[in-house]
């Protein structure tokens, strides 16, 4: 499977990215998501665990990284991220489908 983070810094330097975990619930409930990454290590866990289900109810992929610092890096930001939604896939448009075809499968 393709590094989540290669594939945010693809979109970064060519696709569109929405940071923060407001940002990515209204993109998601808007239905402009293309795919949702969420870190596993937010304190607390409220703030991100509604995120894989409303994914799973409007079937946008969802992705949990291992670290939220990392994610931050990935997207640009000089501080971590608990959450980034992909709006436009850019040149990591065949990545993202190969996520989603991993997802279903599962």
């Amino acid at each position: 499977m393709t590094d989540i983070y290669v594939i945010l810094e693809k979109v970064r330097s060519s696709g569109k990215i929405e940071k923060g975990t407001n940002e990515v619930t209204k993109a998601i409930e808007r239905g402009t998501a293309k795919l949702v990454v969420y870190a596993g290590d937010v304190e607390p866990k409220e703030i991100v665990q509604h995120l894989p289900i409303l994914c799973k109810e409007k079937d946008i992929p969802c992705v949990e990284a291992d670290s939220k610092q990392k994610i931050g890096v990935a997207v640009g930001l000089p501080v971590s991220a608990s959450s980034v939604v992909i709006i436009e896939e850019g040149d990591a448009k065949e990545d993202i489908a190969g996520l989603k075809k991993a997802q279903s499968a599962k």
